[in-house]
């Protein structure tokens, strides 16, 4: 009975550990966003910037559960790669659609929309941000009535 028992401790040990190590993230959160454009706690990591051999940038963006940005346009687009969490991510006068972990949202240029986390979950993405037709143009905040539309 004592070698069960330590058989299954170790098999739950080993399946632990390998069940968090695939949760870890790949890059740091980075630093806690200062910026007047989303509620709630953003953390990012800008991990490559646009430069004039490759005109797009690349960051890591992790939100605490609850927190948004505010409605925005990117005037190229923007690909983000959902790598953590469940979150809210919406396109003016569409509904609001609910993404996971493994799911890519292409933000086509020029539409207004908003992303950010669900209520009850954490959620982060990679966003990879053409930059040759400028900077991300910030619109108003999404309202309570926007935001609560997801649940």
């Amino acid at each position: 009975m004592k070698k069960v028992l330590n058989v299954m401790i170790l098999f739950s040990a080993a399946f632990y550990s390998k069940a968090m190590a695939q949760d870890a993230s790949i890059f740091p959160k980075g630093e806690i966003s200062t910026t007047d454009n989303h509620t709630g706690t953003i953390w990012l990591n800008e991990l490559s910037k646009p430069d004039s051999l490759l005109n797009y940038s690349i960051a890591v963006a992790t939100y605490e559960a609850g927190a948004k940005l505010d409605w925005h346009i990117h005037p190229a687009g923007q690909i983000l790669l959902i790598t953590e969490g469940t979150g809210y991510y919406q396109e003016k006068g569409k509904p609001i659609q609910i993404v996971h972990k493994g799911d890519i949202i292409k933000c086509l240029p020029g539409v207004a929309h908003w992303h950010g986390a669900s209520p009850g979950s954490s959620f982060a993405y990679i966003a990879v941000t053409p930059a040759q037709n400028g900077k991300t143009i910030w619109l108003k905040r999404v309202t309570d009535k926007e935001y609560q539309a997801g649940k």
